[in-house]
């Protein structure tokens, strides 16, 4: 007799960056052509080789940094982000108001596992970041889809008709993943307005904030000084300093918020790894000049992916932005069968709307995901020949 399954577990989507991993191995690329993996958004190059000499260095010289530290992470930390933020967003932010995670992920659950249970409501703009739905719906809270307009922005008047008595917060990403838009100060000051219309919270996912196109704070909802009462924000270490394995991201609400979100981490990795964090602090301290370089790097090969994707035929660009472009294919299959056929004809990887949308949707067999982060301007231009060359 098999062993007792979790019913939520087959009712969740598969990791879809592990089935495009499955489709490489199963589907020989064109012969003489390169494998483009424009599948995920993680940096394939290591940290900056002085951050890694630190890091050496620690996990050679400092004991400490093998042990556990305090749940919700190193104090020192937590002062450091708290100072970045204030800086960022031109707002007070106090370094109790601020915890680390083991990447922005587990932000994102841990701030869901406060607010909601088995039967709660949690609304998701569609296209929606798939790990986001996936978790929702491993814990038995319903993702409701938000549908997004022609620019992939959510509207405000259609959330609120989506609001149940079961409704427990709004969940956005900005700059966003899938799609890659960023959603205007003044769009997320009247979510935010929103959310405290109906009690409910506000969860924005800025794993992508250094990237922003715009070069002053991104919104103002820290400007509140009641900010904490309806507003939870995520961020990650990850994409700012290649430190994807190492798995750091924060969150920020209120103390007493926090007091509950240690109770969750405790129980799941109970503190983010030494190195990690270490190397976290470091980057605050040492890295913003790299950073800034790293931000033009990223927004020149935007403008090279806009330039492409608007220069052939068929292509419809209706996002793009920090590391995604979102796109509708002209190709005569659906998402799936269409990204399996690029990449047997083309040796290009990418990943299929049917990702980012409920299952029902027929929206997502018509789109594409590119992360184009990883590849340089030339590269992105040999993207251009080799989708010119499907048609």
């Amino acid at each position: 007799m098999p062993l007792p399954l979790n019913p939520a577990l087959p009712d969740t989507l598969s990791p879809p960056v592990m089935e495009a991993r499955r489709w490489l191995a199963e589907t020989p690329l064109p012969a003489g052509m390169d494998l483009m993996n424009l599948s995920q958004a993680a940096p394939v190059d290591p940290p900056p080789e002085a951050m890694r000499q630190a890091m050496a260095q620690a996990v050679l010289m400092d004991p400490s940094i093998h042990l556990y530290s305090t749940v919700l992470g190193l104090p020192s930390l937590r002062e450091a982000l708290a100072g970045r933020m204030e800086t960022i967003y031109r707002s007070p932010v106090r370094a109790e108001q601020v915890g680390l995670t083991s990447g922005c992920n587990q932000a994102f659950c841990a701030a869901v596992a406060t607010l909601a249970g088995p039967g709660d409501e949690i609304i998701l703009p569609t296209p929606w970041y798939f790990n986001h739905a996936m978790w929702l719906t491993l814990t038995n809270i319903r993702p409701v889809p938000l549908p997004t307009g022609k620019d992939l922005h959510p509207s405000v008047a259609h959330c609120e008709t989506l609001i149940t008595p079961r409704t427990r917060a709004i969940a956005l990403v900005s700059p966003n993943n899938p799609a890659g838009v960023e959603y205007p100060a003044d769009l997320l000051r009247e979510f935010a307005k929103l959310a405290a219309r109906h009690g409910l919270a506000l969860i924005v996912d800025e794993t992508y904030r250094d990237f922003h196109t715009q070069s002053g704070p991104p919104h103002d909802l820290f400007a509140d000084p009641d900010w904490q009462d309806v507003f939870i924000h995520l961020y990650s270490f990850s994409k700012a300093y290649r430190l994807t394995g190492h798995r750091v991201g924060a969150i920020a609400t209120s103390p007493a918020r926090l007091a509950q979100i240690e109770k969750f981490l405790d129980c799941t990795t109970i503190c983010v790894s030494g190195p990690g964090q270490m190397a976290a602090l470091w980057g605050l301290q040492n890295l913003t000049d790299w950073l800034a370089k790293e931000r033009v790097e990223i927004l020149k090969r935007r403008a090279a992916m806009t330039d492409v994707i608007n220069g052939l035929a068929g292509w419809d660009l209706l996002g793009c932005g920090a590391y995604f472009a979102y796109v509708r294919h002209p190709l005569d299959l659906p998402a799936p069968e269409a990204a399996r056929e690029i990449l047997a004809r083309s040796g290009v990887l990418m990943l299929p709307g049917t990702m980012f949308r409920p299952a029902n949707d027929p929206a997502g067999l018509s789109e594409l995901r590119i992360a184009f982060a990883n590849a340089n301007s030339d590269r992105i231009d040999q993207l251009g020949q080799r989708l010119r060359n499907l048609t």
